[in-house]
């Protein structure tokens, strides 16, 4: 099994930290990087996310916006939910062309990032669409749609061209380590995917927990940033901890066409 540190998270960049290892960030200067070295066009880009509340803010965002990439800390509040939603689901089953989403397996240590980005692109329509023909972003579709979850992960797991665009991206960022950073990788964060799918529903996608999440129908003229969309996504996350007075940093970008 592989291991490499990637796309990672602490403060407002949240970077991620593994001893003797580089630190990336859910940053557009290493995220977009990474996402065009695995074959994304360059037509789309990941834009950062300042609110998901101010109508100013979000007007900065191109539309539509097609995925969510964001990082949020592992309360108890959130540890809590996710715990008693996944219950006692048993393996996930899914795959083949009827698959509305496909959802990869996390096996890779500390890559969460990594998958969150797979996730985003390939679960898109409209960025599938912007897939290169020839790529590993093709390569990794095509080779795990049919695949149950077990050989599905293997596909990224054996993935060189993934290894190696993590090795340059983890090069880029501007955070700086923080004095104790046994005590940052202790920290739970976990990125999660958002995406419009091909049904039509916005789907949350995270490879750590049991299988994709169905969070509900969006209309032909909604995207993930939508009010319904933030309603049934990360909204209803935000909503779950500010009930609880727990924390509510985050860090989002949103998959959108690039700026000319």
């Amino acid at each position: 099994m592989k291991t490499f540190t990637i796309l990672g998270m602490c403060n407002t960049r949240f970077p991620d930290y593994e001893f003797n290892q580089k630190i990336l960030e859910n940053n557009p200067e290493a995220v977009n990087p990474l996402a065009y070295d695995l074959g994304l066009s360059k037509e789309l880009a990941f834009h950062d996310v300042y609110s998901i509340s101010d109508p100013e803010l979000l007007s900065l965002i191109p539309r539509p916006a097609l995925a969510l990439l964001v990082i949020i800390p592992l309360t108890p509040t959130w540890k809590e939910t996710r715990e008693r939603e996944d219950g006692a689901k048993g393996e996930y089953t899914g795959s083949g062309e009827s698959e509305p989403v496909i959802w990869f397996k996390q096996t890779i240590h500390n890559a969460c990032g990594s998958y969150g980005l797979i996730h985003c692109v390939l679960n898109s329509p409209e960025a599938r669409k912007k897939i290169i023909p020839g790529s590993e972003f093709e390569r990794i579709l095509h080779k795990a749609i049919p695949l149950k979850m077990k050989e599905r992960a293997a596909v990224l797991e054996e993935s060189d061209v993934l290894e190696a665009a993590h090795e340059a991206a983890a090069k880029l960022g501007d955070t700086i380590p923080p004095a104790d950073a046994e005590e940052a990788h202790r920290q739970g964060h976990h990125f999660v995917a958002f995406v419009k799918a091909k049904d039509g529903h916005l789907w949350e996608l995270e490879g750590v927990r049991k299988g994709p999440l169905d969070r509900g129908a969006l209309a032909n003229d909604e995207d993930v940033l939508s009010e319904a969309a933030l309603n049934k996504g990360l909204g209803r996350l935000m909503e779950i901890e500010r009930e609880k007075g727990g924390d509510l940093r985050f860090s989002c970008l949103a998959l959108a066409p690039s700026i000319a």
